[in-house]
């Protein structure tokens, strides 16, 4: 248990090193003070631009594929392997501990993002298989509605029913470690579902393939 223990705290530590507001230190912008006031990527990318919204997406994502890609494996002084610990459970364990990091950072305040790259991260770890599944989720409900929210709660919610569907019970761990993940992060967005039931949601227009036209038009 101490390895779990210790493995778990590593990875949710990992997970408090916000990319929005690491870069944003060197930049000199407080990310939770523009836009949305959300220290994610949709929000780096709507008011700080695309180069600072790609090192946010390249540092959640490795804080989230790091942990649950080294930490099972990994020996430590003074913390023996347990091997009564399952490495899938602990993969799964270290990559849900940097999610909760990144959304609920020791580091900033506790005020952190919502979860979906560091999220995309762990996947590449432990599920690969679910990447393209998921972008093409996320993708297609990004294109027909323009909601970057609405988006990443239908991807999250897919997957673990793909995985079901792919294998069945071969890796229940994951599909049950998937499922609690996709209801933190539809709760991480519960201000997104709020705005958007009274119509004050932004939508990404220019990747919408039905939009409607201005009057006049």
């Amino acid at each position: 248990m101490l390895e779990l223990g210790i493995k778990i705290l590593l990875g949710y530590l990992l997970g408090s090193v916000n990319g929005s507001l690491l870069i944003g230190k060197f930049v000199g912008v407080d990310i939770r003070s523009v836009g949305s006031g959300n220290a994610g990527g949709t929000n780096a990318l709507r008011t700080q631009g695309k180069w600072f919204a790609i090192g946010v997406m390249l540092i959640d994502v490795g804080k989230g594929f790091l942990p649950a890609w080294l930490l099972p494996s990994l020996g430590l002084p003074g913390v023996p392997i347990d091997p009564m610990i399952s490495r899938t459970w602990l993969m799964l364990a270290c990559g849900s501990a940097s999610v909760v990091g990144h959304c609920y950072p020791v580091w900033f305040g506790f005020a952190g993002g919502k979860g979906a790259a560091t999220t995309v991260g762990m996947l590449i770890a432990v599920a690969p298989a679910l990447l393209l599944p998921g972008l093409a989720v996320f993708a297609g409900v990004l294109i027909t509605t323009g909601f970057v929210g609405l988006a990443t709660m239908t991807a999250v919610s897919a997957l673990p029913i793909i995985l079901w569907w792919q294998s069945g019970p071969i890796h229940a761990p994951t599909v049950i470690v998937l499922a609690f993940l996709a209801l933190f992060i539809i709760y991480m967005h519960r201000t997104n579902i709020v705005r958007m039931s009274r119509g004050e949601e932004s939508r990404m227009h220019k990747v919408m393939l039905f939009r409607r036209r201005p009057d006049g038009d």
